[in-house]
């Protein structure tokens, strides 16, 4: 029988809450501005949008250019191009709750709740698959 996980201070759990609030709060803020130089950058480059409606028609068109793979996204940073900027700021949006569970895992770890630590294992194991393995379109 599995020893049961060892005691924590009380400030255990709320020092990896703190660190855990802290982690998402930072990734979507960090996403947001990501995503908000995107759209300047996208304006800088084509000042035609602000004033024109049917400007922004290229942008939602069927077969329109956006980078929809991590390799398309680097590529699209060569020009500065507004697009991979934004699908950037998404990348960091979707790696924000991969990296709380990872932290959460260590948390676990270090507090030898090995029955979190396979839960949380497992549910980390999951994300990254079904991160890696989808595809666009």
């Amino acid at each position: 029988m599995p020893a049961p996980p060892a005691p924590d201070p009380p400030d255990a759990d709320a020092g990896l809450e703190l660190l855990l609030s802290r982690l998402l709060r930072a990734g979507v803020l960090a996403s947001m501005g990501i995503l908000l130089a995107g759209i300047a950058v996208g304006f800088v480059h084509h000042p035609q949008r602000l004033l024109d409606r049917d400007g922004l028609a290229p942008l939602i068109a069927p077969g329109s250019r956006f980078p929809h793979t991590v390799p398309q996204v680097i590529d699209g940073f060569d020009d500065f191009a507004a697009p991979a900027v934004i699908a950037s700021g998404l990348l960091v949006l979707l790696a924000t709750p991969i990296l709380r569970v990872a932290v959460s895992l260590g948390g676990f770890a270090r507090r030898r709740d090995w029955t979190y630590v396979a839960l949380t294992g497992y549910v980390l194991a999951v994300l990254l698959v079904s991160f890696l393995r989808g595809r666009a379109g």
